[in-house]
């Protein structure tokens, strides 16, 4: 199928899309999709009915681990490294005004 067999209005689509062509985008624009349909016209035409159906090529899985309690570090070794601390927290600069 070439684009003189399937007539694609490239302004139209153009306008969707909300970019300018010139005279001269449109034409090729136009050629290059009408070619990309006739590619796609032909895979229509496969037979697929022994293809299994896929969301996707490649396998997706999880990876997990086991979740599994390390070793931690001493909280007031932690603490005497921070900026500011508050008692036993990290104070932390404000990002919405506190109350009260």
């Amino acid at each position: 199928m070439s684009s003189a067999e399937t007539k694609i209005d490239i302004r139209y689509v153009a306008k969707l899309a909300r970019i300018e062509l010139t005279d001269e985008e449109v034409a090729t624009f136009g050629a290059q999709l009408g070619d990309l349909l006739g590619h796609v016209n032909v895979l229509s035409e496969l037979d697929t009915a022994s293809v299994a159906a896929t969301a996707q090529v490649v396998e997706s899985r999880n990876v997990e681990r086991e979740d599994a309690a390390g070793q931690c570090l001493d909280r007031e070794t932690v603490l005497s490294m921070a900026p500011q601390r508050q008692g036993s927290f990290f104070r932390v600069p404000r990002i919405i005004a506190e109350e009260g």
